[in-house]
This record gives structure tokens, sequence and C-alpha cells, in this order.
């Protein structure tokens, strides 16, 4: 059987999806760092704020890489996040 390869209109949505991933938790960590630095602004709550800031991207890459390279891909997870089928079932009604 002939293996289906993903086109580059199928490749580079995958590589939207998953930069998408990505952002998630890195702007959370980018906020959480922004809540903990600017009342107080020094070098310790720096720290705190940068260490989160690099968590938040950390956690980001490794979602973002382990849904991009999951056999669904990462175009069906937000898809399947995105999707409400409590308002699709009422609409039907």
């Amino acid at each position: 059987m002939k293996e289906n390869k993903p086109n580059i209109f199928e490749k580079s949505t995958e590589v939207i999806g998953a930069s998408q991933i990505f952002l998630s938790p890195l702007l959370v960590g980018i906020l959480i760092a922004a809540i903990i630095y600017f009342p107080n602004p020094n070098n310790f709550t720096l720290v705190i704020a940068v260490a989160v800031v690099i968590l938040g991207t950390i956690i980001g890459l490794i979602l973002a890489l382990k849904i991009y390279k999951s056999k669904e891909g990462t175009i069906h997870f937000i898809s399947k996040t995105t999707s409400t089928p409590e308002i699709e079932e009422t609409k039907k009604n």
C-alpha cells in the first residue's frame, strides 16, 4: 500500500497548530511573571518571573511536540478542544 504523505498545506497547518499550543502556556507564564514582578520590581522577583517564563516555555514545547508527533496531530487536537457538542445538540432540536 502507498503511504499517505502530508502535503505542504497539511504540514503548514500542523505547524500553525503546534505554535498555538506552544503559545498558550507561554502567554500564561508571561502573565503570571508580570503579576509577580511589576507590583514589587527587584532582583528577587525578577529571578522568579524569569523562572516562570522559562517554565511556561518548557511546558509549551513539551505539549506542542507531544501533540505534533501524535497520531492525530495538532489540528485534530485543537478542533476537538474547541468543539461544542452541547450547542450543536440544542441547535438540532
